[in-house]
């Protein structure tokens, strides 16, 4: 039972990659499950936004619409007490972020036999599709954020204002101490874009894993006595609980997403 075990949850952690996988975290492939499903949702999260705004209405709203407005409202004015400049772009851009992420952590809500199943009907024998328990692609977001962060320093300090900082601050302007002040910028860069990604991929890697270990529960179903009774008890106590524990888990980690977003892109307007 445990190689079984082991293999279950091996097999579920192997992407539909164009080389095979060597390790958990591989940065030499390109994940096509990753790939596919974080696009399709990012597709699904824009039009959905575009249908709230292009059926938007000036009486009075529908359920919809309204929850929307309620949404946007919501993430307008965490921009504006974190972002002190324009934010034309970087209001829309934190909506994005969170209905983006939110979709993407959605998916481990789906039983975790039923996608790879139709896969496989397929040919398809390997398939993980929680874009987010990828590191490639949680980096990838965080990575779209700090060239946000340099693009927004340079537009509001200028070139020389934005190189300057990189070595006058925090330690000051003496020339002995810019390899220093640099070495620390470029360490603190470095630091919100690691930070940023692994958080997202820890928190969701993790609930997909007890996912899986809750399916594995789900073997013990042999027939109708006692012991497969408890046991079959246990599976559905453990997935509904961990389930509804986990629509927490979904919100709470995009709406961290969005928050340090809004953060990272609000101190790149600011100086040290």
């Amino acid at each position: 039972m445990a190689g079984q075990a082991t293999e279950y949850i091996t097999h579920h952690l192997t992407h539909l990659s164009s080389v095979k996988q060597t390790s958990i975290v591989d940065f030499s492939v390109i994940n096509y499950d990753t790939v596919v499903f974080s696009v399709s949702m990012l597709v699904l999260c824009l039009w959905l936004l575009y249908t709230a705004a292009r059926k938007a209405t000036s009486g009075v709203p529908g359920k919809w619409q309204c929850a929307v407005e309620m949404l946007v409202d919501f993430v307008s004015e965490q921009a504006k007490s974190i972002v002190h400049g324009d934010r034309t772009f970087i209001a829309p851009l934190a909506l994005t972020v969170f209905v983006w992420v939110v979709f993407m952590n959605a998916i481990d809500l789906i039983p975790v036999d039923l996608l790879p199943m139709i896969a496989g009907m397929f040919g398809i024998h390997y398939l993980r599709p929680l874009p987010v328990a990828d590191l490639n692609g949680t980096l990838g977001i965080s990575c779209g954020v700090l060239l946000l962060m340099i693009y927004y320093g340079i537009k509001v300090k200028g070139f020389s204002g934005f190189g300057k900082e990189l070595f006058v601050a925090p330690f000051g302007n003496h020339f002995l101490l810019w390899p220093f002040n640099c070495l620390l910028n470029l360490i603190e860069y470095l630091a919100k874009t690691v930070s940023l990604g692994m958080r997202l991929f820890g928190n969701m890697y993790a609930g997909e894993l007890v996912f899986f270990l809750i399916a594995l529960l789900g073997g013990i179903w042999a027939g109708f006595d006692m012991g497969s009774m408890l046991g079959a008890f246990g599976h559905f106590a453990a997935g509904l609980c961990w389930w509804l524990f986990h629509v927490l888990i979904v919100l709470l980690q995009a709406f961290i997403m969005m928050m340090l977003t809004l953060v990272y892109i609000g101190q790149a307007h600011e100086g040290h």
